[in-house]
């Protein structure tokens, strides 16, 4: 059963992801469902079995205690989506 959801969202932030729906070959709602969708079985992702090769590499990288990897990652992200 389909409901109706109002969203108020950022207008660019709304274009970018109607560019990205259509590109995809997905509607706008589809794209909002999927990701609710993916979010509320994060939980059950922890259940998951982590492969020899990836424990082997946890912890090999050690950055600085005032690395901010939420700043960084948001830099790569606005950087990648203002063009």
């Amino acid at each position: 059963m389909n409901t109706k959801l109002t969203l108020k969202l950022n207008k660019r932030a709304i274009e970018r992801a109607k560019k990205y729906a259509e590109k995809n070959k997905q509607s706008l709602s589809l794209l909002v469902e999927n990701y609710f969708n993916m979010i509320s079985e994060k939980d059950s992702l922890s259940d998951l079995e982590i492969s020899v090769n990836v424990l082997e590499l946890s912890g090999i990288i050690k950055l600085s205690e005032n690395f901010n990897l939420k700043q960084m990652y948001g830099k790569h992200l606005e950087d990648k989506y203002s063009k």
